[in-house]
């Protein structure tokens, strides 16, 4: 009856009501999500660079700039959020089916935007100049780089657990750590507590551009500590280290990358040391020392066990 009674004019003035309420409804719901989300979706990170930057709470897709970084990240699991990494970042082998968006010291910043990342995680190579581009086209980047000294690790991977929402995992990864280095801790001083350390020198390179090598301000000299190995550069700070000096002292053992080792042993004066007359040179697996890793672990063990034969 309302119906027959009602003229088109009612009825469209009915309807226009209807809708200016819908959507004054919608703006309102629209407004405070969005509010909300935005409040919710990001926060202030402060890196090692002390650089703040407003990173995602919850990041869906990554790319790391780092070999260590993306070593960590799939110790905790967050491998899945991976979208890109560089060519080096080679472990576990699972990393090479992750897009690879080049080099490190020569960044690609168009690569790295075409994958659409919501944060990146690069380590110390990075050029300032590269970041500063990728904040300039809104891509946020954080830098989590290698500490100075073993324990330094924890803090990395607590801070990468973190930025990709695993600090469970990151918590768990470090106990882990910390009770197999306890371990590996006792059983050392059960054994050979009374004799003197093997002296070892690690080589970072070698030849005609010079020798360099880990000096004691370093997580590679902790390393070889924990192993019960003398390091002879433990004297000196940075990574040069002359001749003279290696051949004065003439370690007990050489530790290098495995892929090095035949060059080094076959080259001159290099040939003359003790350690490769008597053929102790250690060939290790690469980024298991040069690298600030969980992989550290394995590099202790495999030097103890050679210097302990």
């Amino acid at each position: 009856m309302n119906r027959q009674n009602s003229t088109p004019s009612m009825i469209l003035g009915r309807l226009k009501n209807n809708i200016l309420s819908v959507l004054f409804v919608m703006a309102l719901v629209s407004c405070g999500g969005r509010t909300t989300h935005e409040e919710a979706a990001t926060y202030a990170y402060t890196d090692d660079y002390e650089q703040t930057v407003q990173v995602p709470t919850t990041p869906q897709r990554i790319v790391s700039t780092s070999p260590a970084v993306t070593e960590i990240m799939f110790a905790l699991g967050a491998q899945d959020l991976l979208v890109g990494r560089t060519d080096f970042c080679v472990y576990p082998p699972e990393a090479g089916s992750i897009e690879s968006i080049g080099g490190i010291s020569n960044l690609n910043v168009e690569k790295i935007v075409s994958l659409n990342p919501d944060l990146v995680i690069s380590g110390s190579m990075i050029p300032r100049k590269s970041s500063l581009q990728l904040e300039k086209m809104g891509v946020p980047i954080v830098c989590v780089i290698e500490q100075q000294h073993f324990d330094g690790l924890y803090d990395n991977i607590s801070k990468i657990g973190k930025l990709v929402g695993r600090t469970a995992a990151a918590d768990s990864l470090n106990r882990l750590i910390k009770g197999k280095l306890a371990l590996l801790s006792d059983s050392l001083n059960n054994s050979r507590t009374q004799e003197a350390k093997k002296s070892i020198y690690y080589v970072v390179g070698f030849g005609p551009s010079g020798n360099f090598t880990a000096g004691g301000n370093s997580f590679i000299n902790d390393i070889l500590t924990m192993a019960g190995a003398h390091n002879i550069a433990e004297d000196i700070t940075g990574w040069s280290y002359s001749m003279e000096a290696l051949m004065k002292e003439d370690p007990d053992y050489v530790l290098l990358r495995r892929e090095d080792s035949a060059t080094f042993c076959n080259t001159d004066p290099y040939n003359k040391l003790t350690a490769v007359k008597k053929g102790r040179v250690i060939g290790i697996e690469s980024g298991t020392i040069d690298l600030q890793v969980p992989r550290n672990l394995d590099a202790v063990k495999a030097i103890r066990q050679r210097i302990e034969q």
